[in-house]
């Protein structure tokens, strides 16, 4: 089995071991692959592992002993399924590796707004506290979660970790969300009441064409005032526009954001500039403890694959 990885460098900048996978065979590790270079360093392949290299019909069709497509991260829209299953390769992802990572991140931001902790910090470096007549200062409101309301769109692996965070906080939880039985203290609400309500809103939904700019002009002003969004899901559930624009205008209070529509984001993106918007380069889920249950469940996934059991299969083969 002649394994190829085309983009490995995200998974393991150095700090991981790709010789874990050399008992299932040879494996070639490149870095990044131009799209020019997909077919050239695949050609001979029979097992592919991509994360974001895309993997079209047209490029697979040049690939004759192809039999194996994995995928480095839970979304799998860089392969053309359709034409995969045609030819009968098994295409798999890697499902929940990053939950407790992602849930981290969420909180990260969420104190992070709410305490001002990196601008406090910078404030005491420049003197601000050195120079203060009093044993303390602040000059951001120092907000309390406990109370307060975190509206979750989503319950999968993420939003319930995201949930049990809030639990432990003292927050009041609600979500939408098509689980029939939910934890004590979870509620499940309308979509309406939701955004009307909550303090926080946190995104844990799949991308669709029912969700793609879930948050829209409309979204932002049903929202509190004071209400913080979070979205650590997919760039395009988001309005980039609509949210850079309701939060030049105070509509609503604050926005973090780990995913934005297009990665990494053109110069001219609205929420670069956008008042009291965080945002980080996409690194909810590269923990290293995240990143080396990726790497173990894709060992995982090709093994089954190789011994006729596949696993985490996402194109019905």
């Amino acid at each position: 089995m002649k394994t190829v990885v085309l983009d490995g460098y995200c998974l393991n900048p150095g700090d991981l071991d790709w010789s874990v996978f050399e008992p299932i065979g040879p494996i070639t590790v490149y870095d990044r692959t131009p799209a020019a270079l997909t077919v050239e360093r695949s050609k001979d392949a029979d097992a592919l592992l991509t994360n974001k290299t895309v993997l079209t019909a047209e490029n697979m069709s040049q690939m004759p002993n192809l039999k194996y497509i994995g995928v480095l991260a839970t979304g799998y829209n860089v392969v053309d399924l359709q034409y995969a299953a045609s030819r009968g390769i098994v295409v798999t992802n890697i499902p929940a590796y990053s939950t407790a990572s992602v849930a981290q991140m969420v909180f990260a931001h969420i104190l992070n707004i709410t305490n001002s902790v990196e601008h406090h910090s910078q404030l005491v470096r420049g003197g601000a506290w050195s120079g203060s007549v009093d044993f303390c200062f602040w000059d951001r409101p120092q907000v309390e979660l406990a109370g307060k309301t975190i509206g979750l769109v989503g319950l999968g692996n993420t939003g319930m970790a995201t949930a049990r965070i809030a639990l432990a906080f003292g927050m009041k939880v609600i979500a939408v969300t098509s689980k029939q039985s939910l934890p004590d203290g979870i509620k499940s609400v309308s979509y309406s009441d939701l955004w009307a309500q909550s303090d926080i809103v946190s995104l844990h939904c799949p991308l669709s064409d029912n969700t793609c700019h879930l948050i829209n002009a409309a979204v932002l002003a049903r929202m509190k005032s004071s209400a913080i969004l979070i979205n650590t899901g997919r760039g395009p559930l988001v309005d980039e526009q609509a949210l850079a624009d309701a939060l030049n205008r105070g509509r609503i209070a604050a926005a973090a954001v780990d995913v934005l529509s297009t990665e990494p984001p053109a110069a001219d993106n609205p929420l670069l500039t956008a008042r009291n918007c965080q945002i980080t380069p996409h690194i909810a889920w590269a923990t290293f403890e995240a990143r080396q249950r990726l790497m173990c469940i894709a060992v995982g996934n090709l093994k089954a694959f190789v011994e006729g059991r596949p696993v985490n299969v996402v194109n019905g083969i």
